[in-house]
């Protein structure tokens, strides 16, 4: 299939515009909307199409607020790994939407998954964890597509989500995003304007 400059042009706009979103309105994020997500990430490659990501949809209030818990933890340990000068800062930075995102995903890797029969993974394992980090890509640039934020959680204990969601041995977890409408309509990252870090380009070097 041969694709047209507007189709590349929407790609690339898709990409530059992704957001890390924190801060979220409550309007619940429709069932047929949703299924478009779980399509985007169905069409995600996978190292010897073992499609390796396991997804929950965390509704309960109860393991949302494990979840949080959790982050809080994780959270006091990290402020507490900056250096002093930075404590502050780190403090001012929103960090996640648990209280308010509606379409919450828990996301695991099964480090050992019978689809795919081990094929291009015995000297990579690492390449599974890379195909869940695709299949959380598509679904970011779906979600964006649609008007959707999605915040991706990482400051969380793995052995202490593993737990909660009593996953099989050879599951890991990965990472848990927080999905609904954004409060604001201006794409300023987060980050950027609290200055904490800007991007750079990726420098290709040649050998």
């Amino acid at each position: 299939m041969e694709f047209s400059n507007r189709t590349r042009t929407g790609l690339l706009a898709l990409m530059r515009w992704r957001r890390d979103v924190r801060h979220f309105r409550d309007d619940p994020v429709p069932d047929a909307l949703q299924d478009h997500l779980q399509k985007a990430m169905a069409l995600a490659p996978s190292v010897g199409n073992a499609r390796p990501w396991r997804v929950f949809r965390v509704e309960s209030p109860d393991a949302r607020q494990q979840v949080h818990a959790i982050f809080a933890r994780a959270n006091a340990a990290a402020i507490d790994a900056q250096p002093p000068e930075r404590q502050a800062a780190y403090r001012a930075l929103k960090l996640e939407g648990l209280q308010a995102a509606p379409l919450q995903l828990a996301i695991f890797t099964d480090t050992n998954p019978a689809a795919g029969h081990g094929l291009g993974r015995h000297t990579m394992p690492q390449t599974l964890e890379q195909s869940t980090a695709m299949a959380i890509q598509n679904l970011n640039l779906a979600a964006r597509a649609y008007g959707l934020g999605v915040g991706m959680l990482s400051i969380l204990d793995p052995q202490a989500m593993e737990h909660l969601f009593e996953v099989p041995e050879s599951w890991r977890f990965s990472l848990y995003l927080c999905i609904g409408w954004p409060q604001f309509t201006d794409d300023l990252p987060l980050l950027h304007r609290n200055g904490w870090q800007e991007n750079t380009a990726t420098e290709w070097l040649a050998r």
